[in-house]
């Protein structure tokens, strides 16, 4: 697992650094939280997409409230991991971003410029 940290590591976002890409990876592939199951199923059944900024968005009504309750888990850890490496939020949303658009399975929905396509 190191190895594959190492290798996302490669590739960061400029400015950030490598030992927050490092804790950041190895806690997107060691800690699945429970809902990731649900979120599996949203996004095979195209109700809900990945957007480059770390968050789900709704592409169907009736996921709306799935898609906030993901968000609000999502952002609370993005807050917790801000805070113990004192930076912006937003930064590791992005981090957290590319991770997930990465890994997650052709056929999901991803949202770049407010334009979707199928990864």
């Amino acid at each position: 697992m190191q190895r594959i940290a190492n290798m996302i590591v490669k590739n960061s976002l400029p400015g950030v650094s490598r030992a927050l890409w490092l804790a950041l990876t190895l806690t997107i592939l060691t800690a699945l939280p429970a809902w990731a199951d649900s979120l599996e199923n949203l996004r095979a059944s195209g109700a809900i997409g990945e957007s480059y900024n770390g968050y789900v968005v709704a592409r169907e009504p009736g996921a709306q409230e799935e898609a906030e309750e993901i968000n609000a888990k999502r952002r609370a850890i993005y807050q917790e991991k801000a805070a113990a490496q004192g930076i912006d939020i937003e930064q590791v949303a992005k981090v957290y971003a590319a991770e997930i658009i990465r890994t997650v399975p052709p056929g999901t929905w991803i949202q770049t410029n407010g334009q979707w396509k199928k990864k």
